[in-house]
């Protein structure tokens, strides 16, 4: 292996209404990526590329050393996969279904299994059928988790939990890796969800990916500027301003490479600074698509 669980070069895909426009990702081994964005944006398209669900017209895909989807058999025994659209036997017990993927993988991990069954508040003997939706996706979990992958892919795995439910599923997750040689892909459209465990932060809008980058940086980097400007004055974007949104006297301007001499640059052109302010992941998201789209020509509302 090339220290990378999953390396994605130039992919595309091509659909009636919708393209995935020749990606590159890459997750090297031992990282937690989110991948965050929003509905109908190529996140599921994505990860069906990468697990040999489907074939790209485009570009390489190779995922824990293994060209996709041509080497899926071999690569699927050391990827743990989750879906929401994944779906347990109505009919059958807990119990049955852990004791039918233990009879597959020989990596199966027992006492794990009984571990995440307690922690998750599941009963083996419970019928799938009278689980609630927050029940199912923690036995779902619990039957990827108990396997020991060496690669977690995650798609949309918190959606419609309860808070309580969503973390406890977070607080697995980030013991998984505890050891360092395990990988997760999550893939959201809740930052805030990915924003708790994720050491890289990478944004898809469209079809493209838009950014990506340490998640300490993106939030060390990005600010929000609070400025009183002189009458009749219109400030400018200076390097590291991505966007100016100015009303009369007042000013926001939002930085995506924030430095103090920046804030010092204006004043010297008159303006006073009121503050200084973080954003929050989802806010730095919102901004990156905002940007992204306008780059490519559209309107954005303000």
């Amino acid at each position: 292996m090339n220290g990378l669980a999953i390396d994605l070069r130039g992919v595309g895909k091509k659909y009636k209404f919708f393209s995935l426009d020749r990606i590159h990702l890459q997750v090297p081994e031992g990282q937690i990526m989110g991948l965050i964005g929003p509905n109908g944006a190529g996140k599921s398209t994505t990860i069906r590329i990468l697990m040999g669900l489907v074939h790209q017209d485009c570009g390489e895909a190779i995922v824990l050393g293994r060209r996709m989807p041509e080497e899926q058999i071999p690569a699927k025994w050391d990827i743990g996969f989750a879906s929401e659209d994944m779906r347990l036997y109505d009919a059958m017990t807990v119990a049955w279904h852990l004791q039918f993927i233990a009879s597959m993988y020989p990596g199966w991990d027992r006492a794990y299994a009984q571990l995440l069954l307690k922690r998750f508040g599941l009963q083996a003997e419970q019928v799938v059928r009278g689980l609630s939706h927050g029940q199912r996706v923690k036995a779902m979990l619990l039957l990827v988790l108990a396997r020991k992958p060496k690669l977690l892919v995650l798609d949309e795995p918190t959606t419609g939990l309860d808070p309580v439910a969503r973390h406890e599923v977070l607080r697995e997750l980030t013991a998984v890796m505890k050891d360092e040689g395990r990988t997760i892909l999550f893939s959201s459209h809740n930052t805030q969800d990915v924003e708790q465990i994720s050491d890289t932060i990478t944004f898809i809008d469209r079809g493209r990916i838009i950014d990506s980058m340490d998640k300490e940086m993106y939030l060390d980097r990005w600010r929000r500027l609070r400025l009183e400007v002189p009458s009749g004055e219109r400030l400018p974007a200076l390097p590291g301003i991505i966007g100016v949104r100015q009303e009369g006297r007042l000013a926001i301007l939002t930085a995506n490479a924030f430095e103090p001499g920046l804030a010092n640059e204006y004043e010297s052109r008159g303006a006073r600074v009121q503050a200084i302010e973080t954003m929050t992941l989802e806010e730095i998201f919102v901004a990156n698509v905002e940007r992204s789209r306008v780059d490519c020509g559209e309107e954005v509302e303000a």
